[in-house]
């Protein structure tokens, strides 16, 4: 099976992840896409094929080197897809020789990705797209990186002679609401080192992140009737807007970039009794990450000089790290990735990730693990797309990391 292939038939599974749910994994489904991993894996020959109570699936490509003594190399990517949009019924369609204009993905509802809202279309005129119908996403985030792994490792097992020490693979539920690595066990995973293969352009080479942090703020008002309210009502819905009005205008996140750190109102909920404001915070400066939380917790305790003590109750809690830090003392895994582009002629894209990754939280865990893009395009919404000749691309690049590591 080639890797358009194996794309196409996972994607016909919907794992989406829930954030609401109180189950690990969040969704039944992506329990029985993992079964269907397995069963794959153990029929194409791979080695030590496990599926645990969580839903972690391992597995090894068994070392072509007699007595290997060498350090063991990973490949991971996650089996769920964002609740941001529908991933249940995907139509997903295959455009040959892209001809560069815009796509028309559903007539009817004249649902159209035109060029001149994503110019990264123009970069695979000629090659091969498979877009949406434009009611669903496609889930090639990350469903383009368990079908590049098992592409890469069925080639391997194909090629005997291939020189490589023990290649595990490891695919992974509800990375999408953060918790892919809640219950991944590195010591049992085996490897000293890993990549996750998880969406961006083919050429994309991550291992900064955010620091990541969550912050709740609780508004505790007055109700009174309206018509007898003055000088006793005292509006929770207003606070969490007086709130918000303090933080600082140029670190909302539709105004940063790059490595430009923000501070997110992410939903508010309330009634003058009571409003619950969340957010999210992020930077890739550690020091700056600090002073966000530390503004917040000032502002939070001006208002409550400001109306008196409990008002405003204020929850901080860390999400993740800037993965940075545990990747420098192993720069040999940047330095291979980047050998490994320029004999495959892969334009390399070293690039801040703007959000989090299991390959962060893995490298805090004692498992560094750096991200590598999968030739997926616009994750997480109606017009994502995927290149097939990116995600070919994609599995040379597992082979050739594979050959060194020896």
């Amino acid at each position: 099976m080639n890797v358009k292939e194996r794309f196409l038939k996972y994607i016909s599974v919907d794992t989406t992840s829930d954030p609401s749910s109180e189950t690990f994994p969040s969704t039944k489904s992506q329990l029985a896409f993992a079964a269907d991993l397995e069963a794959e894996m153990k029929e194409m020959g791979l080695a030590e094929v496990s599926l645990d109570q969580y839903g972690y699936v391992f597995g090894t490509i068994p070392s072509t080197i007699p007595d290997y003594q060498g350090k063991i190399l990973g490949f991971i990517a996650h089996m769920d897809t964002s609740s941001a949009a529908s991933g249940a019924n995907i139509s997903p369609r295959l455009i040959e020789n892209y001809d560069g204009k815009d796509i028309v993905l559903h007539t009817e509802k004249n649902i159209i990705m035109r060029t001149k809202d994503f110019s990264n279309l123009s970069q695979y005129q000629g090659q091969d797209l498979i877009v949406t119908d434009g009611l669903t996403l496609l889930g090639g985030d990350d469903k383009a990186g368990i079908a590049e792994i098992l592409t890469a490792a069925e080639y391997l097992l194909a090629h005997p002679e291939i020189p490589h020490g023990p290649i595990r693979i490891g695919f992974t539920p509800d990375e999408e609401i953060g918790q892919g690595t809640d219950h991944f066990d590195v010591e049992r995973f085996g490897a000293d080192f890993a990549y996750t293969m998880d969406g961006g352009e083919c050429g994309e080479l991550e291992y900064e992140n955010f620091n990541a942090a969550s912050a709740f703020v609780t508004f505790h008002g007055v109700s009174i009737h309206p018509g007898s309210a003055k000088n006793k009502m005292i509006n929770a819905v207003l606070l969490a807007m007086e709130f918000q009005s303090m933080m600082p205008e140029n670190q909302k996140p539709e105004y940063t970039q790059d490595r430009e750190g923000f501070i997110h109102l992410d939903g508010i909920e309330g009634s003058v009794e009571k409003t619950v404001s969340e957010y999210i915070i992020r930077d890739h400066d550690m020091e700056l990450f600090r002073e966000k939380k530390q503004f917040m917790e000032r502002t939070a305790a001006y208002m409550n000089e400001k109306y008196g003590k409990g008002t405003v109750e204020l929850k901080l809690e860390d999400s993740y790290f800037n993965m940075k830090q545990q990747i420098e003392p192993h720069m040999n895994l940047i330095e291979n990735v980047l050998t490994v582009y320029e004999k495959l002629d892969i334009r390399p894209q070293v690039l801040p990730i703007r959000g989090g990754t299991d390959g962060a939280q893995l490298s805090f865990k004692g498992l560094p693990c750096p991200n590598l893009g999968t030739g997926d395009h616009n994750c997480h919404g109606h017009f994502e797309f995927v290149c097939v000749q990116a995600m070919e691309k994609c599995v040379d690049v597992i082979v050739e990391l594979a050959k060194m590591c020896v």
